[in-house]
């Protein structure tokens, strides 16, 4: 039986710590960047270092999938907070959570667990989303470029989930 807790398992745990510091520090301050970079790091490279040392495991990538979820959802709550965020914008990724909720719970229904694909383009959302933050924090930029960033997040968001949903619903896994 392997070790539920594990150098990797305890870097993907980190997240979830720097997730909740996340909401105590001022919004785009020097010690939310340190969090959110920290978090966005061992999000990078805890599956790197479950493979490198042999430490993958249904629990870790369970815990990998709960640790994301708690990261995203401290993100949104703090920039929600205190970021304006257009009517469109909020309709668009209350449709992209809709479609993921719905892929989890059809997963659930139809596999008896819940599934959460790593496809190229989740982790293409991934990284898209991660700049998000830093764009907002640009003050000089103008408001068309932070949109353009939003639309190319959104839509290459959108893909992801819908694809998500069908790999999910036709019982495709995809490593």
């Amino acid at each position: 039986m392997k070790q539920k807790f594990n150098y990797a398992n305890e870097l993907t745990a980190s997240r979830i710590i720097f997730s909740v510091l996340i909401l105590f520090v001022p919004i785009f301050s020097v010690k939310f960047f340190m969090f959110y970079l920290l978090g966005s790091f061992t999000d990078m490279i805890d599956g790197t270092v479950a493979r490198v040392l042999k430490q993958e495991s249904d629990f870790g990538a369970k815990l990998d999938t709960f640790a994301d979820f708690v990261f995203v959802v401290a993100v949104v709550i703090k920039i929600t907070l205190n970021v304006h965020i257009p009517m469109w914008l909020c309709i668009w990724i209350m449709l992209i959570t809709l479609i993921k909720i719905t892929t989890l719970i059809s997963g659930y229904v139809l596999h008896h667990r819940f599934l959460s694909e790593h496809t190229i383009m989740n982790k293409s959302t991934g990284i898209l989303l991660f700049f998000i933050p830093i764009t907002l924090a640009m003050e000089c930029l103008p408001y068309q470029a932070l949109a353009v960033e939003c639309i190319l997040t959104c839509s290459v968001s959108t893909f992801a989930a819908i694809q998500e949903g069908y790999f999910v619903n036709i019982g495709k896994e995809v490593l």
